[in-house]
């Protein structure tokens, strides 16, 4: 029996050897404590710190050896920053004032009235004003929706939403208790383009070119906030410069192996905290039939619940991804669970959520203990709160699971997408 185990060890053993010297402790302090430097100042979108971070990350893809698109790393895309200047109109004859409008457009020039084709919608007193926003403020068709009074505090936020995608239809809103039979607004906005760019990088498949599998992590964060104690930086070490390291780690030792039956990409998104626009790009970009699995790694920089050596997955229950990453585990120490913080609907809530619902398997890796995490989207979310040694074992543990996918030899089920929220 002692014969038998050390048989199975052996590769084990022998996999261990070549991944310590390539995923090591001081190659990800390196790589993590850049990205949650004060010099990329949280890494907003739209300033020149997440353009160092984009610089940054291309850098070592190059060095890496990974494949760029179309001669680069950037895959880049265009979204729209709107301002309103003015709006006016009547409801029934009524004057309408602008502090009662709030417009989301990418339009400079709005002129509607009840004969314009917009969609008509309402937000009735005591209705889940969330829970319906949501849903009209990403509608299909331009739409005009009138709000009860007793909404009328949240017209200043919903006016300050954006950046707004191409496809970003006009939506309305309009403080008035009833959906008025006559109607007209009139608005004039100040509108810029700006580019956003997640960072891609491409290791080619030896026997199975045409699948994919997905390595990714968000780049941004929160940038410069309220100061705290005369903190003023959200640095994100943990959300998610730890998960982007992990990527740009993985992407090493793959690209050194050169091994990989099917194709690997290795995506740095950007965006995610502001509505997940970067990973809705990317996801448009494949064939999702041809995604194989998707590995979105996010916030691993901290002990998970269970301490060292584990890690969670979101959406567990919804392909085999899970188990066969348990099984390429078996005889290490290390041990995925399910998320056991289903209430907090973490699946839907990063960039593994735009594949998923096209059926890819399509999880979140994680440790972050969301009902007690006291850095989370805080000022004091710094390199020195994260076990940067626990962090470097998740890496490999990462990359040990993923091996059987990798290959060909394992292949998730899909995800039921009639079963998704």
């Amino acid at each position: 029996m002692k014969k038998i185990l050390l048989l199975l060890a052996l590769p084990l053993l022998a996999q261990a050897q070549k991944i310590d010297k390539i995923i090591t402790r001081a190659e990800t302090e390196r790589i993590e404590t850049y990205l949650a430097s004060n010099e990329l100042a949280g890494r907003k979108p739209f300033t020149p710190g997440i353009e160092k971070a984009a610089k940054f990350i291309a850098e070592e893809f190059d060095k890496a050896g990974l494949q760029k698109t179309n001669g680069t790393y950037l895959q880049s895309f265009l979204m729209y920053q709107s301002k309103l200047l003015s709006a006016s109109g009547t409801l029934e004859g009524k004057v309408l004032v602008d502090k009662q409008v709030a417009i989301i457009s990418k339009e400079a020039s709005i002129q509607i009235d009840e004969k314009s084709g917009f969609e008509v919608a309402s937000i009735k007193e005591g209705e889940n004003f969330g829970q319906n926003a949501y849903r009209l403020l990403n509608a299909k068709k331009a739409t005009i929706v009138f709000l009860h009074e007793s909404f009328a505090k949240y017209i200043p936020r919903l006016s300050n939403r954006g950046p707004l995608k191409e496809s970003q239809p006009t939506v309305i809103f309009v403080v008035a208790n009833d959906i008025p039979s006559t109607f007209k607004v009139t608005a004039t906005q100040q509108v810029e383009k700006l580019q956003l760019s997640n960072v891609v990088g491409i290791l080619p498949g030896k026997s199975r070119p045409n699948e994919y599998v997905i390595f990714s992590g968000h780049y941004d964060h929160l940038g410069i906030g309220k100061p705290v104690e005369g903190d003023s930086i959200y640095n994100g070490a943990n959300d998610d410069a730890a998960g982007t390291t992990a990527v740009m780690m993985l992407a090493k030792y793959y690209a050194k192996k050169r091994d990989n039956e099917r194709t690997l990409i290795f995506a740095a998104f950007t965006a995610e905290e502001s509505g997940g626009h970067g990973s809705q790009y990317f996801s448009k970009q494949f064939n999702p039939d041809q995604v194989m699995a998707m590995f979105n790694l996010e916030m691993i920089g901290t002990e998970s619940k269970w301490g060292k050596n584990s890690a969670y997955i979101t959406g567990y229950e919804k392909s085999s991804m899970g188990e066969i990453l348990k099984q390429n585990l078996v005889g290490s120490p290390f041990t995925f669970y399910p998320d056991p913080y289903t209430d907090q609907n973490l699946f839907y809530r990063s960039d593994n959520a735009t594949l998923a619902e096209l059926g890819v398997p399509a999880h979140t890796i994680s440790t972050s203990k969301m009902d007690s995490e006291p850095n989370y989207h805080k000022a004091s979310d710094e390199v020195q709160t994260l076990d940067l040694d626990n962090m470097t074992e998740i890496i490999k543990a990462i990359a040990k699971s993923a091996t059987t996918i990798i290959s060909g030899k394992d292949t998730p089920s899909r995800v039921d997408t009639t079963k998704l929220k």
